[in-house]
Parts: C-alpha cells; structure tokens; sequence
C-alpha cells in the first residue's frame, strides 16, 4: 500500500517547531533541512505546500515559526 500524505502549512510548521524542539534541526538552517525527516514519497506535496504558502526551500526554518511565544528567566510572557 502506497499512501501520500498531504502536508498543511500549519502541520509543516508544527513539524519543524517539534524538530527544534528536539534539537535535531536549528532555526538558522534552510527549510531545505526538513527533507530528512519527510519520507521521500511525501516530498512533492510537502514542497508544493510551502510553495502555495509563499516559501523557499532555501527560506530559513526560523520562517516557519512565526508563532512561536518566548519566555524570560522568570517565567513571565
């Protein structure tokens, strides 16, 4: 059985926050970087959802996390 997933811009961006989170990837890296944790059979629609959205592969990850909320050492917003 040959599925495709077919990728939203907001699951894109909720994989990469999930990737930095774990430190895999790093903000500063092109979005060009998610490849490897995509299977290869998901690709095309992968791109063609940044695409549709207005980004690069050649965009920086941090592009992607637009909504991403800081904390300082007190724990305050």
């Amino acid at each position: 059985m040959n599925t495709t997933v077919t990728y939203d811009i907001e699951v894109i961006k909720e994989e990469a926050l999930q990737l930095v989170k774990k430190g895999l990837i790093n903000r500063q890296q092109p979005i060009y970087t998610l490849c490897k944790y995509i299977p290869h059979r998901d690709w095309v629609n992968f791109e063609l959802e940044l695409e549709k959205n207005e980004f690069l592969l050649r965009d920086r990850i941090i592009d992607l996390l637009n909504h991403e909320s800081w904390e300082d050492d007190y724990g305050c917003i």
